[in-house]
């Protein structure tokens, strides 16, 4: 016996978007985030093939991190919207041209040097790829800037401590906020590092426990967890239910607005920093301690040379002038 199902288009339609939507949602539980290729300036694209080339390659191909590869592009779309607003074709931009633009940022010192950093390296692709005979950015200087002292505010042992009592850990919301200001002020590691952490990445090695961090430029740093950090942490793992996830679970998850509902996504170093700052107000803190502060902050019972170690510095001068 043969049954015929007839479908209606409208149920057909449904049934692709209920896919559509299953398929969504399980790229978000995995934190996967597919952004659309930016369309390249109109100076680059009225040059030819070339050019457009050059400028994928610019963006994707010799830049690998996130977070460069969008200051670049910042960088990049403003000196080629400015060029555009004065009629400047690509073969036409001059070392004055570059100059003038970069004299008219109201930007500091530090970030001109970035957005002129980003210039020479789209121009020497450029260059490379016979779209321009010349780098007109190539013989462009900016203001010299040196940093003699550092600048990031130091959040003292009284602070740190009075930051870790204000928070209501009758929650789980409260046990993961406190374990990730734990992490910070324990191992002086980056939130950008923290917040890429995996469950795999908090392990036993030996007689104790250990995070593996991944550091900017490619690093890989491994720092033992003391034993009252262990604690925070495996108080968090228990009311998370991620004692016994999987490897490639983010260690610290995102919340669901003020439901104090975790989600499968993982905190972002922008979503730590917002929390710190919430905290430390809550806490009654100065305004201007940041989460960097506690790399300049040394626990007790850490010495200087480890200190230095973690932190990645290679002179233990910058540790003690930061």
């Amino acid at each position: 016996m043969v049954v015929r199902l007839h479908i209606s288009t409208a149920a057909y339609q449904a049934k692709s978007v209920c896919r559509a939507t299953e398929t969504t949602l399980i790229a978000t539980d995995r934190n996967v985030t597919i952004a659309p290729e930016p369309a390249p300036p109109a100076v680059i694209a009225a040059a030819g093939g070339a050019a457009q080339f050059a400028w994928q390659e610019f963006l994707f191909g010799s830049v690998r991190n996130h977070y460069t590869r969008r200051a670049y592009l910042h960088a990049a779309t403003r000196l080629f919207d400015w060029c555009h607003g004065r009629g400047l074709d690509l073969t036409r931009i001059s070392p004055a041209d570059i100059g003038q633009y970069l004299d008219g940022l109201p930007l500091a010192a530090i970030t001109k040097k970035l957005h002129l950093s980003a210039i020479r390296r789209l121009f020497d692709l450029l260059v490379n790829r016979h779209a321009v005979l010349l780098n007109p950015a190539a013989s462009v200087r900016t203001e010299r800037y040196q940093v003699v002292e550092g600048k990031t505010p130091e959040i003292s042992i009284d602070q740190a401590r009075r930051l870790l009592k204000r928070i209501n850990t009758s929650h789980v919301i409260g046990l993961r906020d406190r374990a990730i200001i734990a992490v910070l002020i324990y191992t002086a590691a980056r939130v950008g590092a923290v917040a890429k952490l995996q469950r795999r990445n908090f392990y036993e090695s030996g007689d104790q426990f250990v995070l593996r961090f991944a550091e900017k430029r490619g690093k890989s740093r491994e720092i033992p967890v003391r034993h009252d950090l262990q604690q925070f942490l495996f108080e968090y793992l228990d009311a998370a239910q991620l004692c016994d996830a999987v490897a490639d679970t983010p260690l610290f998850r995102s919340t669901i607005r003020r439901t104090k509902q975790l989600t499968y996504r993982g905190m972002t170093a922008g979503d730590m920093g917002r929390m710190v700052k919430r905290r430390m107000s809550d806490a009654g803190l100065p305004a201007r301690l940041c989460p960097h502060s506690f790399r300049v902050y040394v626990a007790p019972g850490v010495m200087w040379r480890v200190a230095q170690s973690w932190r990645g510095f290679r002179d233990i001068g910058v540790v003690c002038a930061t």
